[in-house]
């Protein structure tokens, strides 16, 4: 046992005497008490009602629900997140015609490769992929195939102004006439109303029967692309002459007067007559269409 517990067992020690004294001192004072109160009954004082203490407000105690926190669950290193697949809407191909019904499938789908419809009426309806075809083939060569022409030919003929000078040998020299080159403008805005984009989609398209109408001129093997392509580079190689053109008349034809241009072949010559503005127009859609057409070729 410790000090502490000591201390609490331990009784202390009362004097005799002291207890004594004390019953004494108890009894005087009691006899004495009850003499006073026998001859002046003491005053009753007044009742003080007390109002109790109110209990304490216990508020009760909030138990909050204990919550059940679940980790979550570690993805292994391998394991991926895969997002949801979305739905692939399938869309129907259209199947291509035979080439000799072709021209049928060709009008229908026009309408929507330009916003000048009215210009459709440029284009001759009849074999149009052979058409196509063959004077592509003979223009990249350097030749004109009227008689196989995907256009109908302008309406108005070309024209020259006469003057009073005359060449080395006394023929009349006529200057170029400007305003003849603006028989050409309908057909520069048909091209310039499509869609380069559209155009190589369609080109690619309609490829099989296109490399079918070209197979029946000798070239089973080949692939027509290679020729448009010669047909386009030849147009934007071909130089805007800078100076006026001056042309003479032998005979009912008109002749170019200088001898350098008269020798060029006969699709060149066509470019010259399609004057400046045009031809650079022509060039610019050329341009752009021979890229898309090779990115498109590279893709395939």
């Amino acid at each position: 046992m410790d000090n502490l517990d000591q201390t609490q067992t331990q009784s202390p020690k009362v004097s005799p005497l002291l207890v004594a004294g004390g019953l004494i001192i108890a009894t005087i004072g009691g006899v004495v008490g009850w003499q006073y109160f026998r001859e002046k009954p003491p005053e009753v004082p007044e009742q003080v009602q007390v109002q109790p203490e109110p209990a304490p407000v216990v508020e009760p105690e909030v138990i909050e629900p204990e919550v059940e926190i679940i980790p979550e669950p570690e993805l292994a290193e391998t394991e991926q997140i895969q997002a949801p697949e979305h739905e692939v809407e399938l869309v129907e191909v259209e199947p291509l015609p035979t080439l000799d019904e072709s021209d049928l499938w060709l009008q229908e789908k026009l309408p929507t490769m330009t916003w000048r419809k009215e210009l459709l009426k440029l284009v001759i309806d009849d074999d149009m992929i052979r058409r196509f075809v063959v004077f592509t083939d003979n223009f990249a060569q350097g030749v004109l195939a009227y008689e196989h022409s995907p256009f109908v030919r302008p309406v108005t003929s070309f024209s020259a102004k006469e003057t009073k000078t005359f060449d080395n040998k006394h023929q009349q020299v006529w200057e170029w006439d400007e305003n003849s080159v603006r028989r050409f403008s309908l057909y520069v805005d048909l091209l310039r109303s499509m869609e380069s984009e559209r155009l190589v989609d369609w080109y690619i398209e309609l490829k099989p029967l296109i490399n079918e109408a070209y197979s029946e001129l000798g070239y089973p093997d080949d692939d027509f692309t290679h020729t448009l392509q010669d047909a386009i580079t030849r147009v934007l190689d071909m130089e805007i002459p800078k100076e006026t053109m001056e042309v003479i008349r032998p005979s009912v034809m008109f002749r170019y007067k200088d001898p350098e241009i008269e020798a060029m072949d006969d699709a060149d010559k066509l470019l010259l007559r399609l004057g400046k503005e045009n031809l650079l127009v022509i060039k610019s859609v050329l341009l752009e269409l021979n890229e898309k057409l090779a990115r498109a070729e590279s893709n395939s």
